[in-house]
């Protein structure tokens, strides 16, 4: 199973493998970035890789890897293969990394393949223009593979289909005006009904928080509904799996501590549309570091009116050349006319929101959440 799209692609990638596993089958799970460990981004039923393992992959690989100059990240997709076939897994579940027809990930022909929303991101390397990304993005589709896609936007659905009917994929859209209702939080997750060409279902649960996973299950269904035999999955297959579904960073509340690795404008909508439906106990303070090539000051400026404050500091494993400019967001917020702290002391930065608020909110990249959950203590980034 191969899923690509900009934001819900990891989230609907963990329901289908969560899917799969309550259907029986042995399901490794191949998901980027990671937040504390490399290893957290190969998992066989739950388990993820072990240093060993990977470092033991990583030199048998070594040397075609330099031959071949590969990238990290082809490194990486390489050695989750390995381990995949090492480990028995009976079916894969491969989150794109960036993009999609050039992506690592594209040496896969998958039994289905699904794009969830498309939003302009890495536009550096896919292009400034929606149209442009939504056909790198349908670069995974594959002739008479099925490809199915929730983009909500008309226009971007077209060039989607377009492009994955051009390479003989079977294309698919369940645009979720109409295929979805009732959507509702539910205890730890999100309860809503669902219609797809195949069924009717009603009162559906996803262990996740948050209106816009209501969408990404709904292309987790309607893949696994997809799927030939012998991985055909039943219904109740179907429950089992969405109720089932764990993922650390997805608006994900561990006591007064609240983690979403929303990390462009769009993450950031669907963040403050979760924060609306499900709020938290307040005073609502957020605690946001975000990469200087994204777009921080729409981030901004859609965060700031959803809580009751905000910090703004620097990730420690943000790439230096990629850390943004606290001086320069700090003159920005102000000429916005956002109250805002700047704190380039991170733990310093935690501590102090922890002193002002009920609920500290942890977002604006994997590298913020991932350096947070390390230094506070009981929280496992696959628990």
């Amino acid at each position: 199973m191969h899923i690509g799209g900009t934001n819900g692609k990891g989230s609907t990638a963990a329901m289908v493998a969560a899917i799969l596993r309550a259907a029986g089958f042995r399901v490794g799970l191949y998901t980027s970035p990671h937040l504390v460990s490399l290893c957290e981004r190969m998992v066989v039923d739950g388990v993820a890789a072990s240093e060993e393992a990977v470092a033991a992959w990583v030199g048998r690989l070594e040397e075609a890897a330099v031959e071949r100059d590969a990238s990290f990240f082809e490194i990486v997709t390489a050695v989750a293969c390995a381990d995949f076939a090492a480990r028995g897994v009976e079916i894969g579940v491969i989150e794109v990394g960036l993009g999609g027809r050039l992506d690592a990930t594209n040496v896969v022909c998958p039994l289905a393949a699904g794009v969830t929303r498309i939003a302009l991101e890495h536009t550096e390397y896919l292009g400034g223009e929606i149209a442009g990304i939504a056909r790198e993005k349908a670069g995974i589709a594959k002739p008479g593979v099925p490809f199915v896609t929730t983009e909500p936007d008309d226009v971007v659905a077209a060039v989607l289909e377009s492009e994955a009917r051009g390479r003989g994929a079977r294309y698919e859209r369940l645009a979720p005006r109409s295929s979805l209702g009732g959507v509702r939080p539910e205890g730890r997750g999100t309860a809503f009904d669902l219609v797809t060409p195949r069924r009717r279902y009603t009162a559906l649960e996803v262990g996740l928080l948050g209106p816009h996973q209501a969408e990404n299950a709904a292309l987790a269904v309607r893949l696994a509904e997809l799927l030939p035999a012998p991985f055909a999955v039943d219904e109740e297959g179907v429950r089992a799996g969405l109720r089932s579904v764990r993922l650390a960073g997805r608006f994900d509340l561990r006591g007064r501590w609240l983690f979403d690795v929303a990390h462009n404008p769009d993450g950031v909508r669907a963040l403050v549309s979760a924060l609306q439906a499900v709020p938290p106990r307040g005073p609502l303070v957020a605690v946001v570091s975000v990469l200087r090539d994204k777009r921080w000051p729409e981030m901004l400026t859609l965060l700031a009116p959803a809580v009751d404050g905000l910090v703004l500091t620097r990730a420690p494993s943000a790439p230096p050349e990629r850390a943004w400019s606290l001086e320069e967001v700090g003159a920005w917020a102000g000429g916005a006319g956002l109250t805002a702290r700047v704190e380039p002391d991170f733990g310093a930065a935690l501590d102090g929101a922890a002193r002002r608020a009920a609920t500290v909110l942890v977002t604006g990249s994997f590298h913020t959440v991932g350096d947070a959950m390390v230094r506070l203590p009981g929280i496992d980034p696959l628990a």
